[in-house]
C-alpha cells in the first residue's frame, strides 16, 4: 500500500491524472480501472477518476499483483514480421479475432501469442487482452503490434494516443473513384439503429481518413488509406458513407462481389512508429494476402482485354 498526501501543485487536478504522474508504470486507462475497482482510495473512500483533489487529501494506492492470465494458450500459426524483447509485430490473417470476447474464448490472436510468448507479455490489457495495444477487425488482415512488457505497452499506447503511429492500409472498393486523393472528415459513433454497427453521426467522435488512388479498374478502385484517428470500423464506415464500400464487407455494404470473397478486402499494410526502448524509427510492411493478389490479377487482366 502506497500513500500520497496532496500538495499545492495537485490541488483541483483529476485523481486519475495525478496517479498517472505518480505511477508512471500504469497507463491512464489502467489507473481508471483501478480507481473503479477500489484499489485507489481518497481519504479511505472510493472516488471517481474525475474527482478534483483538495489540499491534504490522502490517497491510498494498493497496487494489485499481476494476475496470471486464464486464457488458454493455443498453438495457432503466427506470421512474425518483427520481434525483440519489447515488442512483437505480427501479420494477422483474415478471419482471426484479436482477443477473446463474447462467444470467442478460443481461437483468437491472444490465444496464439500466449502460446508463442508464454510469460513475456504485458499485463496491462488484463486477463483477456495481455499484450494487446491496438486491434484490427476480425476480417481485416495485416500488421498488429503486441507489447511484451508494461513499459513497451505504455509507450506504444501513448504514441497511438498522440497520433504518432502511422497506419497505412490497402483497400479494394466498389466503384470508380474520380479523385486521385481525398480526406474524409466525418465523426463516428455507435449506430442508433443497430448497436452492433458504427455510423457517421454529427455528435460522434472526431474521425479522419485520408486515401489515395493506387489503381483504377472497371467498377473497382484500389486505395492506399491512412487514418489519423482509430475509431471502430472507421475506414469501412467512411468509405461506405461516401459511396465506395470495401469489397466483401457484409456489415457496411451488401457484401456482393463476383470474386466470392467473404469479409472486407482491407489489409493493414504498413506501420511506422518509434521503438519503445531505443526510440529508433520503425517501418514495417506486410505483403497483401494471396487471395487479395489473385483478385487484383483478375481485375488487371479484365482491364487489358
Amino acid at each position: 500500500m502506497e500513500e500520497y498526501i496532496v500538495e499545492d501543485e495537485f490541488v483541483n487536478l483529476r485523481l486519475d491524472k495525478v496517479i498517472s504522474e505518480k505511477a508512471k508504470d500504469y497507463s491512464r486507462v489502467a489507473i481508471q480501472r483501478l480507481i473503479e475497482e477500489g484499489n485507489i482510495l481518497v481519504n479511505g473512500k472510493k472516488a471517481k477518476p474525475s474527482y478534483k483533489l483538495q489540499k491534504a487529501d490522502k490517497i491510498f494506492f494498493e497496487k494489485p499483483e499481476l494476475k496470471e492470465a486464464k486464457i488458454e494458450a493455443e498453438d495457432i500459426p503466427l506470421e512474425i514480421v518483427y520481434e525483440d524483447e519489447d515488442i512483437l509485430v505480427v501479420n494477422k490473417q483474415k478471419g482471426l479475432v484479436v482477443h477473446p470476447g463474447n462467444g470467442n474464448s478460443k481461437g483468437t490472436l491472444v490465444n496464439a501469442i500466449m502460446a508463442y510468448c508464454k510469460d513475456s507479455l504485458s499485463g496491462i490489457g488484463g486477463e483477456a487482452r495481455p499484450g494487446i495495444v491496438h486491434r484490427i477487425d476480425k476480417d481485416t488482415s495485416g500488421l498488429l503490434i503486441v507489447a511484451k512488457n508494461d513499459k513497451a505497452h505504455i509507450n506504444i499506447s501513448n504514441q497511438i494516443k498522440n497520433h504518432e503511429v502511422k497506419k497505412t492500409y490497402i483497400a479494394l472498393v466498389r466503384g470508380t473513384i474520380k479523385e486521385n486523393e481525398a480526406t474524409i472528415n466525418m465523426p463516428i459513433s455507435r449506430s442508433t439503429k443497430d448497436r452492433t454497427k458504427m455510423a457517421v453521426n454529427k455528435n460522434g467522435k472526431n474521425a479522419i481518413t485520408h486515401f489515395k488512388v493506387l489503381e483504377r479498374f472497371k467498377d473497382y478502385t484500389l486505395l492506399k488509406v491512412n487514418i489519423e484517428t482509430g475509431r471502430t470500423h472507421q475506414i469501412r464506415v467512411h468509405l461506405a458513407e461516401i459511396g465506395y464500400p470495401i469489397v466483401g464487407d457484409y456489415v457496411y455494404s451488401n457484401g456482393k462481389n463476383p470474386f466470392g470473397v467473404k469479409g472486407q478486402m482491407l489489409h493493414s499494410y504498413q506501420l511506422e512508429f518509434k521503438h519503445p526502448t531505443s526510440n529508433k524509427n520503425m517501418k514495417l510492411e506486410a505483403s497483401l494476402p494471396d487471395y487479395f493478389e489473385e483478385v487484383l490479377k483478375l481485375l488487371r487482366k479484365e482491364k487489358q482485354e
